[in-house]
């Protein structure tokens, strides 16, 4: 099962991880396609199998973030109890996702509290990284006077920059 080897539920136990499977739904998204927008209510979080998603926080896309590697979770504001989502999330490729529902897995969570913990330090962990690779990306970039980029590619400010 493909869901084992993502970021947040490597090494938790079986019966965790069948809970989960119950729950989630693997999708199959055309390039272009929207998976969630920002301020649509957050109610599911995603895993990326294949392909690559951008993460556009902002009406001129003042961060831009690229998801690409396998296994990788993202659509977290329904994980920290947002209300909505803080970006766009877009196939920049043809994609394959694991949507999960947030309530379904709040309730997998309660019943397993342990692995629910585990999930949580990883997503604090995820959530860490991601921000000290944005910032180190945007020092050098701030260095040699050009547009910040995050990650693979991904450009901060306006095509008029």
């Amino acid at each position: 099962m493909f869901i084992q080897e993502a970021d947040l539920f490597q090494g938790l136990s079986q019966e965790f991880m069948t809970d989960v499977a119950k729950i989630m739904e693997e999708k199959s998204e055309e390039k272009g396609a929207v998976l969630f927008d920002e301020k649509d209510p957050a109610d599911h979080f995603y895993v990326l199998m294949e392909g690559r998603v951008r993460l556009i926080v902002g009406r001129q896309a003042e961060i831009d973030y690229m998801v690409t590697n396998s296994g990788e979770a993202f659509g977290w504001s329904s994980l920290v109890d947002r209300d909505t989502y803080t970006a766009r999330a877009e196939c920049v490729a043809p994609s394959r996702v694991i949507k999960i529902e947030k309530d379904r897995f709040d309730k997998v969570l309660e019943k397993h509290p342990a692995s629910g913990m585990l999930v949580y330090k990883r997503l604090a962990a995820a959530v860490g990284q991601r921000l000290i690779h944005m910032y180190n990306a945007f020092l050098a970039d701030q260095a040699s006077d050009r547009p910040a980029s995050f990650g693979s590619g991904q450009i901060t400010g306006t095509a008029e920059d």
